[in-house]
This record gives structure tokens, sequence and C-alpha cells, in this order.
């Protein structure tokens, strides 16, 4: 693996995480992260946008003038925000219905025109579709990892509904960790998500601080032993 694919790797999925580090997307990150299964469902849609305008805008990018281009690349994530909206309401409709607006909001998601213009504008496609891949896998993470917070001190339980976004099948996949009577409104709630949210951050900036730590400590060479000789 090439030392620019390594950086494209720890810029999407740490140093420069969309949600943890630019901090974009807040929105819809904190509005339907409270279960896994919604997480996961926005996390994908905005995945898969951000890979498909990433390489379309790497493909015309040669085509379109500049005093355009940002227009032009809103079109193009807004073509793909439909088409992921019709997919899912015609496959998974209860998902849909669930998510709301803010399937159509990815539109207006930061995180996805500032990566077209930033890098997809400027690079071949592959590394454009890597950069995309990388993007939205940190932002679903964030995402999926928020909603598993919010769902287990809410409601007690992890995948709950996630037939909802797999199919029947995945009613399997429900796990309930805890049996509460009454559910904790505050992880549910918009509260809890800020809440989580910095929790998420806080973390992210003791590791980067305990790291930083470690590359400034100085390595401390022992010194050779002293050879004794005895004076007879």
């Amino acid at each position: 693996m090439t030392e620019q694919l390594r950086d494209i790797i720890n810029q999407g999925l740490w140093k420069n995480n969309p949600a943890l580090v630019q901090l974009l997307g807040l929105c819809p990150l904190l509005a339907v992260s409270a279960t896994v299964t919604n997480a996961l469902g926005l996390g994908l849609a905005t995945l898969f946008v951000l890979l498909g305008s990433n390489v379309t805008v790497a493909i015309v990018r040669e085509w379109v003038p500049k005093e355009i281009r940002i227009p032009v690349f809103v079109m193009i994530i807004a073509a793909f925000v439909t088409m992921i909206e019709l997919l899912m309401n015609a496959f998974s409709h209860e998902l849909y219905l669930s998510l709301g607006i803010f399937i159509p909001l990815i539109v207006t998601n930061c995180a996805i025109i500032g990566r077209a213009e930033a890098f997809a504008s400027k690079n071949s496609v592959p590394l454009a579709a890597f950069d995309g891949l990388m993007m939205g896998l940190g932002f679903l993470i964030v995402l999926v990892l928020l909603g598993a917070m919010r769902e287990l001190l809410g409601q007690g339980t992890l995948f709950d509904g996630a037939h909802l976004l797999l199919g029947e099948w995945a009613k399997v996949l429900r796990i309930e960790v805890m049996n509460t009577d009454t559910q904790f409104l505050l992880a549910i709630l918009s509260p809890g998500a800020f809440l989580g949210m910095g929790l998420l951050i806080a973390l992210k900036n003791i590791i980067d601080a305990r790291q930083q730590a470690k590359q400034k400590q100085p390595i401390v060479e022992k010194a050779p032993r002293a050879r004794v000789t005895s004076l007879d």
C-alpha cells in the first residue's frame, strides 16, 4: 500500500474524520442516531452518495468550468441523493419513513461538497473513489457508535428494528442487554446525542494527546557497562 493511500485512510477514519474533527453533517447525525438501525441506514446512504459523487466529479472535472463548478457539484450530489431516496423508499419503506427529511438533507452535508471540491476535483477517479469510501466509512463508524451508545442507554437494546434495513431475517440480530421498564429519555432525545458526541470527541482527543506525548518522549539510550578488571 502506497503512502498516499495510507494517508487517505488515516484522514478519513481518524485524523480528519468528517464527524469528529471537521464536525460536518451534525444535524442528521445527532437527529437520527437514537438507534443503531437508523444510524446505519443514514450512514450507508451518506457513504454511497459520497462515493458516487466523488467518482462522478473526478470524471467530469476536466469539462466543468471553474466559474460553475460548485452548482454542478451540488447537482451531481442531488442526483445521487435522489437515487438513494427512491431506492430506500422502494426497498426499506419503514426505515425511509423513520429517517424522514434527513435523507434529502444529505444534499446539504458539507462533508460531501467539501470532498468534491477539495479532493475529487483535483485527483484521479480511483483516488477520488477511495477518498469517498474512507470519508464515508469514518462518518458511518461515528454514527453507529453514537447510535449504539444512545440505544443501549435509552432502551437497553442493540440492533432494535434491524429488519427495517436488512429484511425480516434480521429480527434475530436484536440484542436485549438490559431489561428496562421505562426508556431513559435523556439518551434518546437530542440532549443525549450532544452528550454522546461530546464524549466521542473527548475520547479521540485523549487518544491523540497520548500518542503525541509518546512521540515526543525522548529515547534514553543505555550507557555501556564499564568493564572492571581486578589489580593483582
